[in-house]
């Protein structure tokens, strides 16, 4: 049905633009005529007399007009036929394309309709089945038929994209040439720069906290410096001791200008450190080392960066230790990246050694001594076969590891800032796995339970303070641990004892206080059990909240991680290389 709409709609068109080529026709005809009769009117107001010149329509006659500007007239009336003519046939050539270009149009419906016809015939013939399967044929000829028009297309499309990156590789080439050309440059102005500040060194000029490499020497102080290095191999010396002498290469390749050599040092030294946090993927010490020097590396880059507002604690002779040339902002970028994942990884180690002691510790294991007379009835026996077996831990063992990772991440000389993170998070681990077994097991859920988390809190509080690390935020992290504890132990009858629990569990979900209520056992037949009475006066207190609806923790949530900066107070020419890292092809410049 669309093309005898199609075939009309053309024969329309074709229709009006022929009234509007005979409408051309007819205005140019009225415009010759109307030309012709004005140049007849001038030649014979020539030759007439006065009077009759008097009588015409020409408003300017009896002027004088001379020859010359007579012949000119003339010739501007010409061009301007010769224009108009020169339009005219223009107009006729385009509307004499645009016929042909519709009648081809129409030729093309017009078959197309005849082949549809015919086709819409066949198929009147045919039956139900063969007309389904005729009309998928005709529809996937006319798909293979489109199918090859886009595949010219991206051919095309892909013969033009090979010959742009031909193109793209020849200008990369010359750039790159060039850029390398102009690095040489600079690179041999500087070296001859260096080599006339080395000669007045002994007249008292020096370049302190410098160390000059050669670029074939880069591969083997990765290797010493980064990738082979043990951490045990630098007890003794300066905490990060490897980020510091990183920064006194760069130093060289920035006072020498050599840009490619800065790139080439800082993405070695990068991909070295990935390399070793793959290796040691679950070593502790390994992972805080490497943690310590990237984040020294990341501040060294700030505070000798030239910008003011890192040198504020600068000495003056710091700040003779600025870079000159190079901008490395980017590359502090991608070091504060690298510092996140290496603080996950950390984390992920950390969380992996503590979660198994967490529930025996926390739980099961009888740190007040006589606790375990007055355990709930029938779970007495659970418990302690629980707190005997292979796998128990005390509360001692988590604190002995707290203390290693403490002692390992000091000695590394890691941020105070990043170890208060550090315990903040392990600390939360530690509330949200615990806070997540109490809700989950009905044997835990009693009063003598509540005085064992109580009492074992207080010693994860006293253990903070002692570390000085009662500010990280660590208590905090175990608000709802510490509440659920004080519900196991408050009393359980009364309106006012229901008032008393909503104020104190603001921590706590309904949900979570509601399942501990429930979940509540009684020391023995005298003590009674949590009635529903009081559960629901709970709820009816607690329901204008807008509580989460999960009941229990997100163990593994992760607190985003800071690195605030954290300048050195040491200076580049203190820095002491020992022999054991084997890099005696450093200089000192």
């Amino acid at each position: 049905t669309s093309s005898p709409d199609g075939y009309s709609l053309l024969l329309n068109q074709l229709r009006l633009a022929n009234e509007e080529l005979e409408v051309r026709k007819e205005e140019v005809l009225i415009l010759r005529t109307q030309i012709v009769s004005a140049d007849q009117r001038r030649l014979a107001g020539r030759n007439a007399e006065p009077n009759i010149n008097a009588r015409t329509s020409w408003p300017n006659s009896e002027k004088h007009v001379d020859q010359e500007d007579a012949i000119e007239a003339y010739h501007g009336v010409c061009q301007t036929n010769r224009l108009l003519e020169a339009q005219l046939q223009a107009q006729s050539l385009e509307h004499e394309a645009a016929v042909e270009q519709l009648q081809a149009q129409v030729e093309a419906l017009k078959e197309e309709l005849d082949r549809q016809q015919q086709t819409f015939s066949q198929t009147l013939l045919l039956s139900p089945e063969a007309q389904v399967e005729f009309g998928v044929q005709q529809e996937m000829s006319r798909l293979t038929n489109e199918n090859l028009d886009f595949k010219e297309l991206v051919e095309k499309l892909e013969k033009n994209e090979r010959k742009l990156k031909k193109q793209l590789k020849i200008y990369m080439k010359k750039v790159q040439d060039l850029e390398a050309a102009q690095a040489l440059a600079q690179s041999d102005r500087r070296r001859h720069e260096l080599t006339r500040a080395g000669d007045g060194a002994a007249e008292g000029e020096g370049l302190p906290g410098i160390l000059e490499f050669h670029k074939e020497d880069e591969a083997a102080l990765i290797r010493n410096l980064v990738t082979d290095l043990k951490p045990q191999t630098l007890l003794g010396t300066v905490p990060c001791l490897p980020a510091y002498i990183l920064y006194m290469c760069i130093r060289h390749a920035d006072y020498t200008n050599d840009d490619l050599k800065v790139h080439s040092l800082l993405t070695s030294t990068i991909n070295g450190i990935k390399k070793v946090l793959k290796k040691h993927n679950d070593d502790f010490e390994m992972t805080t080392f490497w943690l310590s020097n990237t984040c020294r590396l990341l501040h060294c880059l700030k505070q000798y960066s030239g910008d003011e507002g890192f040198m504020t604690q600068n000495t003056a002779k710091q700040n003779e230790h600025c870079l000159k040339n190079f901008d490395l902002t980017e590359y502090r970028q991608v070091l504060s990246d690298l510092s996140i994942q290496i603080y996950q990884q950390l984390i992920k180690i950390a969380e992996g050694l503590l979660q198994p002691m967490i529930v025996s510790a926390m739980l099961e294991n009888e740190s007040i001594q006589g606790l375990s007379g007055v355990k709930p009835t029938g779970y007495r026996k659970r418990s302690s076969s629980m707190a005997d077996g292979d796998n128990a831990y005390c509360l001692e063992a988590v604190i002995r590891q707290m203390n290693s990772f403490h002692t390992v991440m000091c000695d590394q000389g890691l941020d105070p800032e990043i170890i208060q993170q550090v315990f903040k998070q392990l600390f939360y681990m530690i509330s949200a796995v615990t806070l997540n077994n109490l809700l989950l097991r009905k044997d835990a859920c009693s009063w003598s339970t509540g005085m064992q988390l109580r009492y074992n809190i207080s010693q994860l509080e006293e253990w903070l303070r002692g570390r000085n690390l009662h500010q990280s935020g660590a208590v905090q992290t175990m608000e709802p641990l510490i509440q659920a504890a004080q519900l196991l132990q408050l009393k359980k009858k009364t309106q006012e004892d229901a008032e008393a629990i909503c104020s104190l569990c603001t921590a706590l979900s309904t949900q979570q206080i509601v399942k501990i209520l429930n979940l509540y056992t009684p020391l023995n037949e005298f003590e009674e059990r949590v009635t529903v009475a009081f559960i629901r006066t709970i709820q009816a207190q607690l329901q204008e909240r807008n509580d989460p609806q999960q009941l229990l923790l997100d163990f593994k949530h992760m607190f985003p991680v800071l690195f605030p900066f954290n300048p050195s107070s040491l200076t580049m020419d203190s820095i002491h290389i020992p022999a054991c890292l084997n890099l005696e092809f450093l200089n000192e410049v």
